[in-house]
């Protein structure tokens, strides 16, 4: 059984993880309120995107000349996979859902015989891919030193895949990311990327059902629209990630706060019951000591 002194220190040990704990849980809470605001923010510009797109993919799709972009490479062969996660920890299952999305989905694609490369933005997605597919993956961009993510940071990873798709190096391109719907729901996603989807359900009907003529053609405005699409779409990613990284987080320690104080108490009943049976051994010793006498 541990001494009293041993007792003693773990028990103030406890209670200085909750304090740290309580305090990651307030500022994680603090972030959380920005940090949401601005994913909520950009919900309706990226949908309102995705809807002009669907209108203008609707008329040039069946046109040779549609940009590369809308319409890909016209093979299925290789497929990059922009996994986007947390660069720290101590947020629950938040990073490693996302990896094992695309974890799943890579098996899937090798398992029909199509060859999978990753791009990773974010530490802890690398470090969860890196076992299993070390060769795939071609970059790790990390976000570490980003105070607060700006378009700037969407765009940087934005010229990363358009240079390599521009290369040749993938067909389909597909971002992963948490979805934040709540602070105890973050809903790992997989959205395509290259070729654009632009068709179908919400985005479609955004426009009413009007007729649109447009000027210059849809090409010309497709080709310049398409890159900024895929910026925005990855900027979304971004601000989706970092409101569910900190309600992910928020719960964690609110977890590991709760945990802590059911430790204080079970090692305070130990002290306890120790320290009682000690003081009941020394009153036995004396009395039985002033007996003898």
């Amino acid at each position: 059984m541990p001494s009293l002194k041993t007792l003693r220190n773990r028990i103030a040990s406890v209670k200085a993880t909750q304090k740290i704990t309580k305090a990651m849980q307030m500022v994680a809470a603090s972030k959380l309120r920005r940090a949401q605001a601005a994913a909520e923010a950009a919900r309706p510009y990226a949908a309102r995107m995705a809807g002009v797109l669907a209108s203008l993919a609707a008329g040039a799709q069946g046109s040779s000349d549609a940009p590369r972009l809308l319409i890909g490479t016209g093979q299925d062969k290789t497929h990059l996979l922009v996994v986007a996660t947390g660069d720290r920890g101590l947020s629950g299952a938040f990073n490693s859902s996302i990896a094992r999305l695309a974890r799943d989905h890579a098996r899937r694609l090798m398992q029909e015989g199509k060859e999978v490369k990753f791009l990773c933005v974010g530490r802890k997605g690398y470090d969860a891919l890196r076992r299993l597919f070390p060769r795939q993956i071609l970059e790790v961009i990390e976000l570490r030193s980003v105070r607060q993510i700006g378009f700037v940071n969407a765009e940087e990873i934005g010229r990363k895949v358009l240079a390599l798709f521009n290369e040749g190096q993938f067909d389909v391109a597909t971002l992963f990311y948490a979805e934040f719907r709540s602070v105890i729901a973050q809903v790992p996603t997989a959205r395509q990327l290259i070729p654009a989807e632009v068709g179908g359900g919400e985005a479609a009907g955004a426009g009413g059902g009007a007729s649109y003529e447009y000027e210059p053609d849809e090409e010309t405005i497709l080709a310049d629209l398409l890159p900024r699409n895929l910026n925005i779409q990855i900027f979304r990613a971004l601000l989706e990630n970092v409101a569910s990284e900190q309600g992910a987080k928020m719960t964690a320690m609110d977890n590991a706060t709760r945990n802590a104080g059911d430790m204080i108490e079970r090692y305070t009943l130990q002290y306890n019951r120790s320290r009682q049976a000690q003081i009941t051994k020394e009153l036995i010793e004396i009395i039985s000591g002033a007996e003898a006498l």
